[in-house]
Parts: C-alpha cells; structure tokens; sequence
C-alpha cells in the first residue's frame, strides 16, 4: 500500500503539474473567469493532496500496519477524485449541480488530515 500511495501522490502531482500548465496556455483564453478560477483551484487541491499522498506513502513504508495512515491514503485519493474531479468537470462543462459534489470532496480532505494527525501522534509519539 505504501508503494501505491507514494505512486498516486507522484502521478497526481505530475499530473497536477501538466493540468496547470494546460489551464495557464490553452485555456487562459477560452474559459471565462468564472470556469478558469474554477479550474486552478481545481488543480490547486490536486496538487496539494497529491504531496500529502507522498508524504503518507512514506510514512507507510516505516509503518505498514497502520489503518490511519491507509485510512489517510483512501481518503486523500477520495478527495482528489470528488473535490478535484467535479470542479475540472464543472469548469469544461458549465454544469453548475456538480458544485454539490465538491464539498463531499473536502469532507474527505479533512478526514485524511484528521487521519494523517492522529497517525502522527500515535505513531510518531511514541
């Protein structure tokens, strides 16, 4: 799992990269201001949770058996797909329902701080 947690934060972190390069010169003329605020904070959230993958993907390594940081890990990713998905959705698509997803999206981002914190005071406190 550590493996595969290191990899995803990598791959959304390349990708958060790529998709922001993309927004800032393919997009930068065809979106509105609206749907390309949209779209960067998109990206924003991506990236950054693509660096807390990482960093729970190593942890893991060190600590294999805990279900805070796998429950971290899940969470993060679960994140990412409903925060950062619907907003690159509802930035290309205009449709405005898909704002209802995204909060379910952060919900998962602070469950897998909350995770990641816990599994650092039990794990690193020791």
């Amino acid at each position: 799992m550590a493996q595969l947690a290191f990899f995803l934060g990598a791959l959304g972190g390349l990708l958060g990269v790529a998709f922001g390069a993309f927004g800032a010169h393919a997009l930068r003329d065809r979106f509105d201001a609206y749907s390309l605020s949209v779209y960067e904070t998109a990206v924003q959230y991506q990236f950054f949770h693509s660096l807390a993958l990482l960093a729970a993907g190593l942890l893991l390594a060190q600590f294999p058996s805990s279900m805070l940081l796998k429950s971290s890990v899940f969470l993060f990713l679960l994140g990412i797909v409903l925060f950062s998905g619907s907003l690159y959705i509802l930035s290309f698509s205009g449709l405005r329902w898909l704002g209802a997803v995204t909060p379910l999206g952060g919900l998962a981002f602070i469950a897998g701080w909350a995770c990641l914190a816990a599994a650092g005071w039990q794990l690193l406190g020791q």
